[in-house]
């Protein structure tokens, strides 16, 4: 079962869509957009992960606003409010590992593009996430407490990408290392930033992408055991 829902958070309710595993019940994923929006890809892929026995909440980041334009994505990007989305992040967290059909006491999050910088900045803030996956993550406005990690991170890259630079990963990779924590990155040689996105042909790769799924799911699996009754 798919739909969109709404959480609370105090005073204020937040969007976001909600894709049920299908067995009824499974551990919990957040699922963090593009820059684009909360677009039907998104939505696709919590879907994926409900048939693979996930429950998946992909929240609405920009309440609503979608596009396909990419000077307008980078300016809907660029206009987030970070200490909005961290309460986001952090209320959806727990919002989803306390709900029924979550068989996880911690949830894992899954972002991609700028979803992907948020994966691991929500990581850094919530006690309730227990694994992060990041593909190819850029944000220029967000900055990640990297010492307050506390969840192994699975890092997919791609070898030609001018936003999450080979540079960038490297660096990433170092401070992960100094810090001691868990994580392992991987960058699939001959592919373009976003080749997970099977909307846009202009950068899906088909082998890559389903590498990084297959790889996805079994990290997810590994660090997100069924415990809860």
């Amino acid at each position: 079962m798919s739909q969109m829902i709404n959480f609370d958070s105090g005073d204020e309710r937040y969007e976001g869509y909600l894709a049920v595993a299908n067995k009824g019940r499974g551990p919990g994923v957040i699922v963090i957009q593009e820059y684009w929006g909360l677009v039907d890809h998104i939505k696709n892929v919590a879907d994926r992960f409900a048939a693979e026995g996930f429950t998946a909440l992909a929240p609405d980041l920009y309440r609503g606003k979608q596009t396909t334009d990419p000077g307008e994505a980078e300016k809907l990007m660029m206009a987030l409010d970070i200490d909005h989305v961290a309460e986001v992040l952090a209320r959806g967290a727990q919002w989803l590992a306390e709900h029924e059909a979550v068989s996880s006491t911690h949830v894992g999050v899954v972002g991609f593009c700028m979803g992907g910088q948020l994966a691991l900045f929500g990581a850094c803030l919530s006690d309730h996430i227990g694994a992060c996956v990041d593909f190819y993550g850029i944000h220029p406005k967000v900055e990640c407490n990297l010492r307050e990690l506390n969840a192994p991170v699975l890092g997919i890259f791609a070898e030609r990408d001018h936003f999450a630079t080979p540079e960038a990963v490297k660096h990433l990779d170092q401070e992960l290392t100094k810090l001691k924590k868990p994580h392992e990155f991987i960058t699939y040689p001959g592919t373009d930033h976003a080749f997970l996105n099977d909307s846009r042909p202009e950068v899906y790769n088909p082998q890559a992408a389903a590498d990084a799924w297959k790889r996805t799911i079994e990290f997810l699996r590994k660090h997100l055991p069924e415990t809860k009754a």
